[in-house]
């Protein structure tokens, strides 16, 4: 019973670590009950299934309470995505308890580090991609704390809670073997201290930084649409009028940008035909209103074709020998009417593809992808393409749900844009923790980039964030309407740009060599750290 309770303050602990409601102090103790645990459980003849049992205890109360949300979009897809989640930190968690029994506290607490990371990184890059609760992502609603994200990005946030866990962890064990107080002052003071020091560091970076470069004018457009009832049943000569009235309520002949949500253009627009679309011809008639603009925004395009020398991975079948590609897509559109295209390219497990499909369907049929308003999977582009004004101004877009990746995100930078544009629609989830968190964690590609954001959300919140990870400026979920505002351009290149996630790359080394070293040695009898 003791080691219930210890799990189930483990999750309590993280889940109310998380933004944006949470404070993230509670990290940095938030597994120790849970290591406590597992420690207590580890000479025990069932010590596996016991340790997997209260580890999925602890993972899936902190992934319910942060991401129960998502059963406003699809029940299947949040019980899916929580259950998968905890079973996944649940097995990290039981691979390390395997290592510990077999290596010193110092090498399994190295492992557990570094293999917590490579899950993370993992987590990053495979088709079953959901890095949410990512653990550096916990400092999003304080980024004072970790303006030195731009050199390690959020895995730096990890290594930074894991070690402290770890140290507490350390003096506990030791404090329960030689009962000196003297052991838990010297650990209240060493972990503090590795506590504190990051935090001034990283005020003193945003005490000092300045942001560098050009002024440009924003307009971002919110209008507020239900994707339930109104969305797809819309036309786009509709959306376009709304646009072009809100454009006009805060427009100026300085305005530089104009920018529209993710897909608010939906209405069966053709790839091929996009020239003539009402999507292009709406950007023109506003472009002919402010003259200096340029207008970005999303949209839904389909491609379909007949020529099976064209069928990708990601191609869906109509019917035999008529076969489509569906984008959700960005379009650029300049003064002298030039426009480019962008299709996302980080796509919604479960309601924009479909993972390890020749694995998954003969099992679950179409249920993973007949979800969130779509029935067909994404078509995707390899290049972080970016969009670039008449005057040279590079801006790179990321789609929705590609915000949450640190590394993706350099990839515009590295294509030499200037400032970033968030394109999403977060009223899948309703006004709950979901669309707050997913804008709390665009700061976090600010810092890492040091570049302006300017997000516009469907129904909000729409927002211009600074290169320090700021808000200077939003509108307010559920409301319609135009945010005006000025942000700063940049074309300074971030180390963690340059290096992108070396921290993730070197642990996945690390984990790999201690888990071979493990399992090829006999194994050791319990011992307390020295």
């Amino acid at each position: 019973m003791r080691n219930i309770i210890l799990c189930i303050i483990s999750g309590l602990l993280l889940a109310i670590s998380w933004p944006t409601y949470g404070f993230p102090l509670f990290l940095f103790f938030g597994f120790v009950p849970l290591l406590i645990a597992e420690y207590s459980i580890r000479k025990n003849k069932y010590s596996k299934s016991q340790t997997f049992a209260f580890a999925f205890l602890t993972f899936f109360i902190w992934n319910i309470i942060t991401t129960w949300w998502i059963y406003n979009s699809t029940a299947f897809g949040m019980w899916f995505a929580e259950i998968v989640n905890s079973l996944v930190m649940t097995l990290v968690f039981l691979i390390y308890h395997i290592v510990a029994k077999r290596t010193t506290f110092t090498i399994s607490s190295i492992f557990l580090v570094c293999f917590w990371m490579t899950f993370e990184y993992t987590h990053l890059q495979w088709e079953f991609s959901w890095p949410w609760l990512n653990l550096g992502n916990g400092f999003a609603g304080f980024t004072s704390w970790v303006q030195w994200y731009e050199y390690t990005g959020t895995f730096g946030g990890t290594l930074w809670i894991w070690v402290i866990n770890i140290g507490i962890f350390k003096s506990i064990l030791l404090f329960k073997e030689h009962k000196d107080k003297t052991i838990l002052y010297r650990s209240a003071i060493s972990n503090g201290l590795i506590i504190l020091i990051p935090i001034i560091i990283s005020f003193i970076i945003l005490k000092t930084y300045k942001e560098e470069g050009s002024d440009i004018e924003v307009v971002i457009l919110q209008p507020n649409i239900n994707p339930y009832t109104e969305k797809y049943n819309t036309t786009d000569t509709r959306i376009g009028k709304l646009l072009d009235s809100l454009t006009n309520t805060v427009a100026t002949s300085e305005t530089d940008f104009i920018i529209a949500p993710e897909t608010v253009f939906a209405d069966n627009n053709r790839l091929t035909n996009f020239s003539i679309s009402i999507a292009k011809k709406t950007a023109q008639h506003i472009l002919n209103q402010y003259p200096n603009a340029n207008v970005l925004s999303g949209i839904s395009l389909i491609d379909v074709f007949n020529d099976p020398g064209k069928i990708r991975k990601q191609t869906n079948t109509y019917k035999e020998g008529i076969y489509y590609d569906d984008y959700n897509s960005a379009f650029f559109v300049r003064p002298d009417g030039t426009d480019e295209l962008y299709h996302k390219s980080k796509l919604v497990v479960g309601v924009e593809n479909f993972p390890y499909q020749s694995v998954l369907k003969p099992i679950l049929g179409d249920a993973m992808i007949d979800l969130g308003g779509t029935v067909a999977k994404k078509t995707t582009q390899e290049d972080r393409e970016v969009f670039f004004s008449k005057d040279s101004i590079g801006v790179g877009t990321l789609i929705c749900y590609e915000s949450i990746y640190g590394e993706f995100a350099t990839g515009y930078i590295r294509n030499k844009a200037n400032f970033l544009a968030i394109i999403t629609n977060d009223a899948w989830w309703g006004n709950t923790q979901g669309h707050r968190q997913h804008l709390s964690y665009a700061k976090l590609r600010a810092i890492e980039t040091r570049r302006s954001i300017a997000r516009s959300a469907n129904t909000g919140i729409s927002a211009i964030i600074n290169q320090t990870g700021n808000i200077v400026a939003k509108l307010d979920y559920e409301k319609q309407g135009a945010l005006k505002g000025t942000l700063v351009t940049n074309d300074k290149i971030t180390f963690y740009v340059k290096a992108g996630n070396y921290l993730a790359r070197v642990s996945i080394f690390l984990s790999i060599f201690i888990f071979l070293f493990s399992i090829t040695r006999r194994k050791r009898k319990m011992s307390l750290p020295s």
